[in-house]
C-alpha cells in the first residue's frame, strides 16, 4: 500500500503545469485549447464523434470545431461564447498539463480570476485580424492586468488568427510591440510571443511553413520548458494551514495527536523547530507522515501530517512555519480584492474572510481606490466596487491572522470573501 502511495505522490509531481487561456471575445480561446488536446492525442474517438455530430459547430462542414471540446454547457454552444471556466488534462512525453478556458466577455472576468488562482502561467491570446494596426482590446489588457495581479510568472501571447491576415510578418510585430508597452505599464518582466492559427494547427503543435520569418519554438514546445513553479523574488518560507486535527489513542501517554493539512512554500524536516500562529507557542517536528508512511522531509505542495514533540494547543486554522519565521499579526490591514458578487460592496455589511482554513468575520475600513483597466491606473472608488471591479481596501477582522504579501507566500497573501447573509462568495483577495 505504501508502495502505492509513493508511485501516486511521485506522479503527482512529475512536471505538472497549470495553465489559463485569456483574452478577449472570439480571440480563440477554447479552439486553441481543442487543439491542443486533438493534436496531442487527448481526444478520446466518441468525443470526436460527439462534437462531429453537434448543431452548434461554427465551422465548414468538412472541419471539426474544436471549441465545442471546451465549451461544454448548453448555453456556451448556442452562443458560442464561453461563460464558465473548463478545465482540460492532457499530457506530452516531456509533461502533463492542468489547462483552463476563461471566459472572454468582461461580464465574466471574476471566472477568469477564479481560474488563474491556482495557474502559473497565462496564454493570452489576441486576434491579429482585429488588431492589424497594433491595437489591443480593452479586455486583453483586463486580463493582462489580472495574470500580473495575481503573480502568474509566465505569460506566453499567442497571436492567433494569423491565416486572417496572410501571415504578415509587420502585423506581428506591431502586436509584439504593443503588448511590449503594455507589460511595461504592468510590470511583467518577461513574455513570449507566438504567430499562429488554432483552428489550422500552425505553429500550435508543429512547425508552420507559412512563418519563415518565426524562428522561435512552437507554442507546445514553448510550454513544455517552462518552469513549473511561480518565480517568486525569494523561496518562500514554510507555511502549513492546519486542516483537521488527528487524534487517536484515547487518553494514554501514547496517544497519537497529529495535524493534517496541504505544505506550501520550502520543504519541513523532522527534527525542524516551528511555532504555531496566532498565539506563537513553540515545539520541534517529531514525525511528518503523508498518509501512513513516515518520512524525514516533506515539499511544497504535499498533504502531510505533522506531529509536534510536546502537546500545545492547535486547531483547525492555526499556521505553523519555522521557529525564525517573520510573519505579521493583525486585525488590520491593506489588500487588492477582485469583487464577484452582483451585489455591489456595501461597507455596512458583515463578512466572513476565509484565509486557508481559517474563518472570521471582516468589515471594510475604508475602499481607496477602483483600478481603471482602460488607463491601467487606479481612479477614486466612491467607497464601493460593481462587480469584476479591481479595488485597494482595507480590511479589519474579528481574530488575528497572520500575514504575508501575496507576491511573498500565495498560501498566506491570499483570502475569499463570503456575504454573511447571502453565504455567496463576494471578492477574491490578495495582501499588499
Amino acid at each position: 500500500m505504501n508502495a502505492i502511495n509513493d508511485a501516486w505522490v511521485s506522479a503527482q509531481d512529475a512536471g505538472v503545469l497549470r495553465l489559463i487561456t485569456a483574452g478577449s471575445v472570439d480571440d480563440g480561446k477554447s479552439t486553441l485549447i481543442g487543439r491542443l488536446l486533438y493534436d496531442s492525442k487527448g481526444v478520446f474517438a466518441d468525443q470526436m464523434a460527439s462534437i462531429a455530430r453537434s448543431k452548434y459547430k461554427r465551422v465548414a462542414v468538412d472541419e471539426i470545431d474544436l471549441s465545442l471540446l471546451t465549451d461544454g454547457l448548453e448555453a456556451e454552444r448556442e452562443q458560442g461564447i464561453t461563460i464558465d471556466v473548463a478545465y482540460r488534462y492532457f499530457a506530452t512525453p516531456l509533461r502533463k498539463f492542468i489547462i483552463a478556458d476563461a471566459p472572454g466577455h468582461e461580464q465574466y472576468t471574476r471566472n477568469m480570476v477564479t481560474g488563474a488562482s491556482t495557474a502559473q502561467a497565462a496564454i493570452v491570446l489576441v486576434d491579429a485580424s482585429r488588431a492589424v494596426d497594433g491595437t489591443l482590446l480593452p479586455q486583453t489588457k483586463r486580463h493582462s492586468a489580472l495574470a500580473r495581479l495575481l503573480g502568474l510568472s509566465h505569460i506566453v501571447v499567442a497571436v492567433n488568427k494569423m491565416d486572417l491576415v496572410g501571415w504578415d510578418a509587420d502585423v506581428f510585430d506591431r502586436i509584439r510591440q504593443s503588448y511590449a508597452e503594455l507589460a511595461g505599464k504592468l510590470g511583467i518582466a518577461h513574455f513570449h510571443t507566438v504567430p499562429l492559427s488554432a483552428l489550422k494547427g500552425d505553429n500550435v503543435v508543429a512547425p508552420s511553413a507559412n512563418t519563415p520569418w518565426y524562428e522561435g519554438p512552437t507554442l507546445l514546445s514553448l510550454l513544455e520548458t517552462l518552469p513549473g513553479s511561480r518565480v517568486l523574488d525569494d523561496q518562500p518560507e514554510a507555511r502549513f494551514f492546519v486542516q483537521w486535527v488527528i487524534r487517536h489513542g484515547g487518553h494514554s501517554s501514547a496517544h497519537f495527536r497529529g495535524y493534517a493539512g496541504q505544505l506550501a512554500g520550502a520543504s519541513l524536516r523532522v527534527g525542524d523547530g516551528v511555532k504555531v500562529l496566532p498565539h506563537g507557542q513553540q515545539a520541534r517536528v517529531a514525525r511528518l507522515l503523508r498518509g501512513e508512511l513516515d518520512i524525514e522531509r516533506a515539499e511544497g505542495g504535499e498533504s502531510i501530517t505533522i506531529v509536534l514533540d510536546k502537546d500545545i494547543d492547535v486547531s483547525r486554522g492555526d499556521l505553523i512555519v519555522p521557529a525564525d519565521a517573520h510573519v505579521k499579526l493583525a486585525r488590520e490591514f491593506e489588500a487588492e480584492v477582485c469583487w464577484l458578487d452582483q451585489q455591489v460592496l456595501n461597507p455596512a455589511r458583515q463578512y466572513w474572510l476565509k484565509q486557508g482554513t481559517r474563518l472570521t468575520q471582516a468589515r471594510f475600513k475604508t475602499v481607496h481606490t477602483r483600478r481603471d483597466i482602460h488607463e491601467l491606473q487606479d481612479v477614486v472608488a466612491a467607497g464601493s466596487l460593481d462587480m469584476n471591479d479591481i479595488g485597494r481596501v482595507t480590511l479589519l477582522t474579528r481574530d488575528v491572522l497572520a500575514l504575508d504579501t501575496y507576491t511573498d507566500q500565495p498560501a498566506t497573501g491570499a483570502f475569499i470573501l463570503i456575504d454573511a447573509a447571502t453565504h455567496q462568495t463576494v471578492a477574491a483577495g490578495m495582501v499588499r
